[in-house]
């Protein structure tokens, strides 16, 4: 399994140009609290003791198993991550006990929009295809890649940074022309 640099590296190589950055801070939030909202329904009851039960659905358990990873690559980060879980989840759960047509609305508007914001930054920026292309665990590398990047933004580990940068290189506005995006 490759550690948290490698995988934010490899990550950070498809989003070098700020402004695609920038529309991943919009759209990245966007697409997981869609699917926060639209994977909670169906939820059901499980019974953690006779007196409380704790309301499961797809979403729980979606974003259950991404905070494990992310508690996995780094603890610290992944503890950040399970906050920004918890708040989407909250949001989903609300939403989703809305009518049918506000939750439908609410997400697929959410998911939709958000996907815009990641395409127009690829397409109009940087220039090159979604990470998840070629392996489809930028998906789930995304939402910890824009927490990062807003961490480091405010000093936050340094070292990590410039590791990463070391490999992927700093970001960039625009290349010089016949230079091959990386």
């Amino acid at each position: 399994m490759r550690n948290l640099t490698d995988q934010l590296t490899q990550y950070a190589e498809y989003h070098r140009d700020p402004r695609n950055i920038a529309t991943h801070f919009v759209g990245i939030p966007m697409i997981v609290l869609a699917l926060a909202v639209l994977l909670s329904r169906p939820s059901f009851a499980l019974a953690a003791w006779p007196l409380a039960a704790v309301p499961l659905s797809p979403a729980w358990l979606l974003f259950g198993a991404s905070t494990l990873y992310y508690l996995v690559l780094d603890v610290p980060l992944g503890i950040m991550m399970a906050a920004v879980a918890a708040l989407s989840l909250t949001f989903g759960a609300w939403l989703a006990q809305q009518s049918t047509a506000t939750w439908l609305a609410g997400g697929i508007g959410l998911f939709v929009v958000g996907w815009v914001f990641q395409f127009v930054g690829h397409m109009a920026y940087e220039h090159r295809k979604p990470a998840f292309v070629d392996d489809l665990v930028g998906l789930v590398i995304g939402p910890l890649f824009v927490l990062a990047e807003a961490l480091f933004g405010l000093g936050w580990r340094p070292a990590l940074r410039e590791a990463i940068e070391a490999k992927a290189g700093p970001t960039r506005i625009n290349p010089p022309r016949g230079h091959a995006a990386r």
